[in-house]
């Protein structure tokens, strides 16, 4: 297998080339398919095969921000992007970087930095978890009890909703693409929340910008996942500017693993169409319990065992969505062959 490894000139080591494509592939599929940057499988992934912490963050940045245009673009021709509210978000998580940076740095003085982190990550992932599994397990009770009543389930206000008709402030704004009319300042708080908590977790944000676009904005699933990959695709491209001009981002383990999360990039985005909604937030809420779990063990230092099995459960995520993918173009196709004798 030594024919296979490269000199990585910036992080000074070896590396073998397999790994960089398997990793970039399997976050690929997870990020079109979630709207999520994968800093949750590289950085740990780097981290145990050598990398150092720092050059583990800064070179998984550059390669997420890049792999998220892929993703976005893609999502973009599905009509799965809101652009005029991603823009929206973008002072507000410029902001919430900011000025989770200097919490960081300041955490780090007291030389607590670690620790507080990994519980903030805990917390934060295991109720994000939680609340989108409740909602997926309603939505189910629901659809069956409606199924067995032979009516249509009724349809009850979102949390999004009740949230837009209290918090009316000016200046009010339609998203076409999201079907939202919502205050300006609500983007804006969920950017700046998420900024934060890219900032200090070292993630794109998209473990609670996906869900806040569904729950607080009101964002149709398609759409908040596309959505968020634009605004990954920003944050990814001011932090690794920001650890790039530290001498932090090895752009050669980078652009190998942005061409496995190309390809990746677009199974996961296709795979979107051929899956609902609801099942989209099942998987979600799956992978962030898997995240939520891989933190847990790091901070009882397992650490080994922490980035092995999130590196694993990235991989069998991966399959899932892929298997889906398949399902998805194989019945396409069946119908598209059974038109005809149908006469359609």
């Amino acid at each position: 297998m030594d024919f296979f490894n490269i000199y990585l000139p910036i992080a000074g080591m070896q590396f073998n080339v397999l790994l960089l494509l398997l990793i970039g592939f399997t976050v690929g599929v997870c990020g079109g398919f979630f709207g999520v940057g994968g800093a949750w499988i590289v950085t740990p992934a780097l981290n145990i095969f050598g990398f150092p912490m720092p050059y583990a963050i800064g070179t998984d940045l550059a390669h997420m921000g890049g792999k998220s245009i892929v993703s976005t673009i893609r999502h973009g021709k599905f009509g799965n992007v809101d652009v005029k509210l991603g823009f929206s978000m973008i002072a507000g998580t410029t902001l919430g970087m900011e000025l989770g940076a200097r919490l960081v740095m300041k955490l780090e003085h007291l030389g607590v930095a670690d620790t507080v982190i990994r519980k903030m990550y805990v917390v934060f992932l295991a109720f994000i978890g939680s609340y989108v599994l409740y909602d997926y397990i309603s939505h189910v009770r629901e659809t069956s009890r409606a199924a067995k009543a032979g009516a249509p389930a009724a349809k009850r206000d979102t949390f999004a909703q009740r949230l837009h008709r209290r918090f009316r402030v000016w200046p009010m704004v339609h998203f076409k693409a999201s079907g939202v009319t919502c205050s300006l300042w609500l983007p804006i708080a969920v950017g700046f929340t998420t900024g934060v908590v890219a900032s200090v977790l070292g993630v794109g944000g998209g473990f609670i910008r996906m869900p806040a676009l569904i729950y607080l904005i009101g964002c149709p699933t398609l759409v908040a996942v596309g959505t968020d990959l634009f605004e990954v695709m920003i944050t990814g491209a001011y932090g690794a500017f920001t650890y790039g001009i530290k001498g932090r981002v090895d752009l050669i383990a980078a652009v190998w693993m942005l061409m496995g999360a190309a390809v990746g990039a677009q199974m996961g985005t296709v795979a979107v169409k051929y899956v609902r909604g609801y099942s989209i937030r099942l998987l979600f809420a799956t992978t962030i319990f898997i995240a939520c779990a891989s933190v847990l063990m790091k901070q009882l230092e397992l650490q080994v065992a922490s980035s092995i099995f999130i590196l694993s459960a990235g991989i069998l995520i991966s399959g899932v969505i892929l298997s889906l993918l398949v399902r998805g173009v194989m019945r396409e196709r069946s119908e598209r062959r059974a038109a005809p004798e149908l006469g359609v």
